[in-house]
C-alpha cells in the first residue's frame, strides 16, 4: 500500500488507485464521443426477437455493479429473465397493472397528459418479444448470516446510480432497452420469489431495436438548462 499523500483514516484496507491522465486534447475527444454515443440513446417499446448472448448482459451487471454505494453496500441485486413463460407470466401480471392505470383512473389525467406524446398504452407486448428482462431490486435493508437485519444507507440513491450505468453499459454495446415501472410493482417480488427485504425498483426489457423500429421525436434540454456556474 502507498503512503504518498494519503489522506484517509479508519481501518480499512487500501490499495493504489489505478489510474492514468489522460492528455486535455485526449480527455476531451473521450468526453465528446461519449456524449455523442449517449446522445443517441433512446427508450425502444419494439424489440427484435433475435437472441443476445447471455454474457453481455452478465457484462451489463458487472459494469453497474461498479456504481458507488452508501458504505460501499451495494444494496441491489439484478435478476434476469429468458425464460418464455416467465416471460409471459410478468407480462399478464404487468398488463394488469397497467389496464387498471390507464382504464379505470388510477393513473391521473395530467400524467396522462404528459405521457400521451410517447405513444404508450396498458399493453406492453415487449415483456415477451425481448430476448431478456432484467428487474432490478433494491435491497431495503442486508440480512447478515445469522438472520439479522443490517442498514443500507442511501439506497434509492445507491440503485439509481447503478440503474444509469447499466443502461450506458446496454448502449455502449448497441443493446436497447426501456425503462419500465409498472405500478404497483409487487407482483414481480411474487413472480421473482425475491426475500422481504428486496422491493422492485425498475424492469428493464433488453434486445436489439426491431427493423423500422421509430421513437418519439423528442430534444432534450439544452446545457444552459440544466448547468449553472456559481462564483463570488
Amino acid at each position: 500500500m502507498s503512503d504518498k499523500g494519503y489522506p484517509y483514516t479508519g481501518h480499512g484496507d487500501f490499495i493504489d488507485y489505478d489510474y492514468e491522465r489522460r492528455s486535455e486534447a485526449d480527455t476531451l475527444d473521450a468526453a465528446q464521443s461519449f456524449y455523442e454515443l449517449m446522445n443517441r440513446r433512446r427508450s425502444i417499446r419494439t424489440f427484435s426477437v433475435d437472441p443476445v448472448p447471455r454474457r453481455l448482459i452478465e457484462l451489463a451487471v458487472l459494469t453497474a455493479g461498479t456504481a458507488p454505494s452508501g458504505a460501499h453496500q451495494q444494496p441491489w441485486t439484478f435478476v434476469i429473465v429468458g425464460d418464455p413463460e416467465v416471460k409471459k407470466r410478468i407480462r399478464l401480471a404487468a398488463e394488469e397493472e397497467e389496464r387498471t392505470n390507464y382504464l379505470d383512473g388510477r393513473m391521473p389525467e395530467d400524467w396522462q397528459d404528459e405521457i400521451a406524446r410517447l405513444g404508450t398504452s396498458w399493453q406492453k407486448p415487449y415483456l415477451e418479444t425481448a430476448p431478456w428482462l432484467v428487474v432490478l431490486f433494491e435491497q431495503r435493508y442486508g440480512v447478515d448470516p445469522d438472520g439479522s437485519r443490517k442498514k443500507h444507507y442511501y439506497v434509492k440513491e445507491s440503485v439509481g446510480i447503478a440503474a444509469g450505468m447499466f443502461i450506458a453499459a446496454l448502449h455502449n454495446m448497441g443493446l436497447a432497452t426501456l425503462t419500465h415501472t409498472p405500478s404497483p410493482m409487487a407482483f414481480l417480488s411474487k413472480l421473482l420469489h425475491r426475500p422481504a427485504n428486496e422491493r422492485p425498483f425498475v424492469l428493464f426489457p433488453i434486445g436489439y431495436p426491431a427493423d423500422g423500429s421509430v421513437v418519439p421525436n423528442l430534444q432534450r434540454k439544452p446545457l444552459e438548462d440544466v448547468m449553472l456556474e456559481v462564483g463570488d
